[in-house]
């Protein structure tokens, strides 16, 4: 088991969380390929969008349903700063995930994060696992409780 995929799995437990994380295949880089692979709807699908607050110099997280966009408008507004993109080496260093695998908990430092409120509409969404190939299930209401990520209106 990789480093990464370990410290969601220590993280989730941490949190009073079973851990239910599926392996799949390459597919699951899209969230179109991780609905597939774990039969389930796109929007179902909690994307993890990170963007580089330009004030803070941190990386921000945004949980969105598979089917949705960020506009980066709102996300600005939000955030209460001006976002760029945040390259792979500051993904890295401040989450510990690769692009393509970056989960939602088990951070290397904590960030701050907002949530699709779409998410809310299913008992269960998927999330990344750490990995580009593994991915876990959770409840939008411990998705939230674990992330601390606050409700918002930033999709396109």
């Amino acid at each position: 088991m990789s480093k990464s995929l370990r410290r969601v799995q220590s993280a989730l437990e941490a949190a009073g969380l079973v851990a239910d994380i599926r392996e799949t295949d390459d597919s699951a880089r899209t969230a179109e390929g991780a609905a597939a692979a774990v039969g389930c709807e796109v929007d179902q699908i909690a994307k993890s969008i990170i963007f580089r607050g330009e004030d803070t110099g941190h990386v921000v997280l945004f949980l969105t349903a598979g089917g949705n966009r960020v506009d980066p408008a709102k996300a600005t507004e939000i955030a209460g700063q001006k976002l760029g993109k945040a390259d792979a080496d500051l993904i890295r260093a401040e989450t510990g995930f690769a692009i393509g695998g970056v989960a939602p908990v088990g951070h290397l430092r904590p960030i701050e994060a907002w949530v699709d409120p779409r998410l809310l509409d299913f008992g269960t969404v998927w999330a990344a696992a750490g990995t580009p190939r593994h991915v876990f299930a959770i409840a939008p209401d411990d998705l939230i409780r674990v992330t601390g990520a606050r409700q918002a209106d930033f999709t396109a």
